[in-house]
């Protein structure tokens, strides 16, 4: 059985503050209630995506892994990681702010709860007017008056606010405090990993369960970096039709491309799958003898062995295009 391009059937979870944007403008499928985030593709235990097309229908991430091993992965990626898929690609819906929350670092999340750790990025697909992320501290500040500010409930004041528009990009290592505020829809890419901090959360009272989610202040408390960085924004270039570099970390790599017309691109020597999460547009994408449309709100994963992939496209088609 041969390896081609995959859609995987999404995965929808219930959040607090979860709105109704994967629905009204990703088109996404579902019936209830504040879903705030689709994860599209992943190897999380009890969210695991499924095959959605072809012959490979209904098999997991681990399954077509251990099944095709390198030829799925990359030979190097396999070395790496086995039979465990090294990136969770989501959509995220805030109807309100999410908590104020940071992830740990690689060795502390096996340490601590035998996972990886979880650097990610961000991707604005969609902003309401004057919506804002919270990224790193405003200014230099004590670990001492950052517990001050935690026990006033004015950590709020220290914390670095940005308002963002559509294309808005920003990496978020372990250790970074941050949060997405509302009205924000947006791709999110990182590590394989479930494991969040929460520092605080608007003391608000989950109505499902008619109590505040817990917290965990002290576990964060040696793994947040109080540096304050001169930008926290991504910067990049969009140039038609070519792989313009996003944000490239040892953890993955995502470009951002502009498709216009009629593309060919060739990944004969990446040793890597290939994953492009459409952010604006559509586009028919031809593999061999394989065809499939691509839609705002969709992904499509092509394995390592892939090596040539034609594009057509209208003038406004991007793609984040993710691999290690």
């Amino acid at each position: 059985m041969e390896l081609y391009p995959l859609k995987f059937s999404p995965q929808f979870n219930y959040r607090i503050w979860g709105g109704d944007k994967l629905k009204t403008v990703l088109n996404k499928d579902y019936n209830d209630d504040s879903i705030g985030e689709s994860w599209e593709i992943s190897d999380v235990e009890n969210n695991e995506t499924l095959v959605q097309n072809g012959a490979l229908k209904g098999l997991s991430l681990k399954q077509l892994i251990e099944k095709f091993k390198g030829e799925f992965v990359g030979k190097k990626v396999y070395a790496s990681f086995g039979n465990d898929f090294p990136l969770l690609i989501k959509f995220i819906d805030a109807k309100t702010p999410l908590s104020i929350q940071v992830h740990p670092d690689n060795e502390t999340s096996k340490q601590r709860h035998n996972s990886f750790g979880k650097n990610e990025m961000w991707y604005v697909m969609d902003a309401d007017k004057d919506a804002e992320l919270i990224v790193g501290f405003e200014k230099e500040i004590e670990k001492s008056a950052y517990q001050t500010h935690i026990e006033n409930n004015t950590l709020l004041d220290v914390l670095h606010h940005e308002k963002v528009a559509e294309g808005d990009t920003y990496y978020i290592p372990t250790g970074r405090v941050h949060a997405i505020g509302a009205g924000v829809l947006l791709a999110e890419i990182q590590q394989t990993s479930d494991i969040t901090y929460r520092i605080y959360d608007y003391n608000r009272v989950d109505s499902k369960t008619g109590k505040k989610r817990d917290l965990h202040v002290d576990m964060a408390l040696d793994v947040i970096d109080f540096s304050v960085q001169e930008e926290y924004k991504s910067l990049y270039t969009k140039k038609e039709n070519v792989s313009n570099k996003l944000v490239h970390s040892p953890y993955f790599k995502t470009n951002f491309i502009k498709f216009n017309g009629n593309t060919e691109l060739d990944y004969a020597s990446v040793d890597s799958f290939v994953i492009y999460i459409c952010v604006k547009g559509s586009m028919e994408i031809s593999s061999n003898s394989n065809k499939e449309t691509l839609q705002k709100g969709q992904c499509l994963l092509f394995p390592a062995v892939t090596e040539q992939v034609k594009i057509s496209a209208g003038e406004e088609a991007h793609v984040l295009e993710v691999f290690l």
